[in-house]
Formats: structure tokens, C-alpha cells, sequence
């Protein structure tokens, strides 16, 4: 999860200092700020995000600093909602082919995530055993 959480923040601090670059990554083809209609709110929209995305990804570095399972385990459903939402996004002609990356991403590392929370879990009853001496 912290290593999440850094591609998080770093894709986040990429979104602040050089959009045009985040957008690429994307799919998206950047449009200088010359050619921008008025109105377009776009860089506007690329910076929330991005300053969200570096919250998150801090907030993913300090959970797995601190080992916090509950918050690992709440990510998976939100995280497979995001997926299946920008994937219909690329479906619907909303979002480019190479927006679908992100969709995919989200939805493998909930996968992953989901996968380890499981091995945890079942392991947990044997570490007990094994540390306790009586047993």
C-alpha cells in the first residue's frame, strides 16, 4: 500500500507542476492555454484532482506506516467502483482508450489489496500459535 500511495503522491505533484504531462499519460491530448475556450475549466479540474491524489497517496503511505488494516479493507470496494466507472467511462466515449489504464490500475490493486487483507487474515491464527509458547 505505500508503495500506492507514493505513485499516488508523485502522479499528484506531476499534476501540479506539469498537467500537460499528466494528461499525455492519460490519453488526453493537451490543448495549449492559448487555444483554450473560454470557460474551460479543465486545468482547474486537473489541479483538484491532482492535489487529491497527493492527499490520497499520503494518506495510503501514513495507513501502511501505521498498519491500518481498516482502511486498507474499506479502499477495495471504493477502488473497484472507480474502476468500473472509468472503464464505462471508455465504453461511453467519455474518456480515451488510454484513460481505460487508470480504470485498470485502480481495479487490479483493489484486487491485490483485497487478495493480501485474505492471506493476512488466514495467516494471523497461525502466527498466534506459533507465538504462543503454552500452545
Amino acid at each position: 500500500m505505500a508503495v500506492f500511495g507514493v505513485l499516488a503522491a508523485g502522479l499528484g505533484v506531476v499534476g501540479l507542476v506539469a498537467p500537460d504531462v499528466l494528461l499525455e499519460l492519460m490519453g488526453f491530448t493537451p490543448v495549449p492555454d492559448s487555444r483554450r475556450a473560454e470557460g474551460d475549466h479543465t486545468t482547474v479540474f486537473l489541479t483538484a484532482s491532482s492535489m487529491a491524489a497527493l492527499n490520497m497517496g499520503v494518506y495510503y503511505v501514513l495507513a501502511a506506516l501505521s498498519d491500518w488494516k481498516a482502511f486498507f479493507r474499506w479502499t477495495v470496494p471504493f477502488r473497484l467502483l472507480t474502476c468500473a466507472v472509468f472503464t464505462l467511462a471508455v465504453i461511453g466515449g467519455r474518456a480515451p482508450s488510454g484513460f481505460l489504464g487508470v480504470g485498470l490500475w485502480e481495479g487490479i490493486g483493489a484486487i491485490v489489496t483485497g487478495a493480501a487483507l485474505r492471506y493476512e487474515q488466514r495467516r494471523a491464527p497461525a502466527r498466534e500459535m506459533d507465538a504462543d509458547p503454552a500452545v
